[in-house]
């Protein structure tokens, strides 16, 4: 692990505390002890029950929010996260809010509820549904008569005019969680893109409304998208959690909703320049082809082009007959010399120098010896000039001398 020095460690602290989701978002209730309240606005203060106690720090930002003067000896409910003042080493609670305590039970059963959802899974990402990029109409379920819608409606014209379909909702009393559902319900009949659900700020109780669960379910089963905009930045209910997309107040949700007019139009603009630039190459490169193709099928360029075809015909031609023409003699030099060898064996050579054959008259087959012959057979003898029909009256047999008839050859 090596060694720390004091910063080191101090600093791994603070890490490992603020990296721990459990201790990002936590609400404590207590007694508040040794409050300072220091001249650049923020708030120092222990705040303790009866067995211990923890170092707050509430800053300037997060008390102008608050609904009311702490004092010592307070019991106040304070949301924050754990943090650690490296300097001292000390772990404290940065405040984020604080209300006055008095409201345990609605708390209790807060927590309750939004566990028992969660184990259900009401909040998994991956029942998020994505919210379109360019709404058409967006419809909106708040008070009439409230500031949200004012709110919204403002943030709209500006940012990007978009049609709008409020349906009106109680959000707060006994009745108001059916009126939120009952809203809901309609605007998944309508053709609306994205659903905006929120009120202005408010105590635990004011936004209780939100925190029921008849008022989740009818989020998480809607097939319309839902930004929950419910309270201030620091308040958090069950509709933040079953939404698709949480914003920290009704005007935050309208402009998630919407794209920016401005940009939009920087966007429409380059891509329309873009397209004009591209249309303008396609045109150019589409007017050098027509050309060239015009330039291929011009009348003198075509006559050209068949006097060159024809010039090339006839030198062809003229290779073809020459190629052709010595083809012709190497064949005819070749046959020559096979006649040649083969009148050199030719019988009939034979027959013109003086020379006769003897066949058989029935088989025709050569006489190559006496003994092939009877007497009184009838052969015939060829002649240079014709045949003699002649018989055998007898038949004499001579030897001859090889050697001599060797020589002789």
């Amino acid at each position: 692990m090596g060694i720390y020095t004091v910063s080191q460690l101090n600093e791994h602290i603070k890490k490992v505390l603020t990296s721990d989701p459990q201790l990002s978002q936590v609400w404590v209730r207590g007694e508040i002890s040794n409050l300072t309240k220091h001249s650049s606005g923020h708030y120092y203060f222990t705040l303790k029950d009866g067995n211990a106690q923890i170092s707050c720090v509430s800053f300037r930002m997060t008390n102008r929010t608050l609904k009311f003067e702490p004092e010592s000896s307070m019991k106040v409910l304070v949301f924050g996260t754990v943090d650690v003042y490296t300097v001292r080493g000390q772990y404290q609670l940065r405040v984020l809010d604080m209300r006055p305590d008095g409201i345990g039970e609605l708390y209790k059963a807060y927590e309750q509820l939004r566990n028992r959802l969660q184990e259900e899974g009401l909040f998994d990402v991956v029942h998020k549904k994505k919210i379109p990029q360019y709404p058409s109409r967006i419809g909106v379920i708040t008070s009439p008569t409230g500031a949200a819608i004012h709110d919204i409606l403002h943030v709209l014209r500006r940012k990007f005019p978009v049609d709008i379909l409020l349906s009106p909702a109680i959000v707060q009393g006994e009745t108001s969680a059916e009126s939120i559902v009952k809203a809901l319900e309609y605007l998944n009949r309508t053709d609306v893109d994205v659903i905006i659900l929120g009120r202005g700020g408010g105590s635990l109780e004011d936004l209780w409304s939100f925190n029921e669960e008849i008022v989740a379910r009818a989020i998480f089963d809607s097939g319309i998208p839902v930004i929950s905009a419910v309270g201030h930045e620091t308040d958090y209910t069950i509709s933040d959690f079953v939404a698709d997309v949480r914003a920290p107040t009704p005007s935050a949700a309208a402009e998630i909703a919407v794209p920016e007019k401005t940009g939009l139009k920087k966007h429409v603009e380059s891509v329309s320049s873009r397209m004009q630039q591209a249309a303008i190459h396609l045109i150019a490169d589409k007017r050098h082809h027509v050309e060239y193709l015009y330039s291929r099928i011009e009348p003198e360029r075509f006559a050209e082009i068949v006097r060159r075809d024809m010039q090339r015909i006839d030198e062809l031609s003229s290779r073809m007959e020459m190629a052709f023409g010595r083809a012709m003699e190497s064949r005819h030099a070749s046959l020559s010399g096979l006649a040649g060898r083969l009148n050199a064996v030719s019988p009939l050579n034979t027959l013109e120098r003086g020379y006769s054959i003897a066949l058989k008259s029935e088989s025709h087959a050569v006489i190559r010896s006496v003994d092939d012959v009877e007497t009184e057979e009838s052969v015939d003898v060829r002649l240079v000039d014709g045949t003699l029909e002649c018989r055998v009256t007898g038949r004499r047999s001579e030897k001859i001398n090889k050697a001599e008839n060797g020589s002789r050859s």
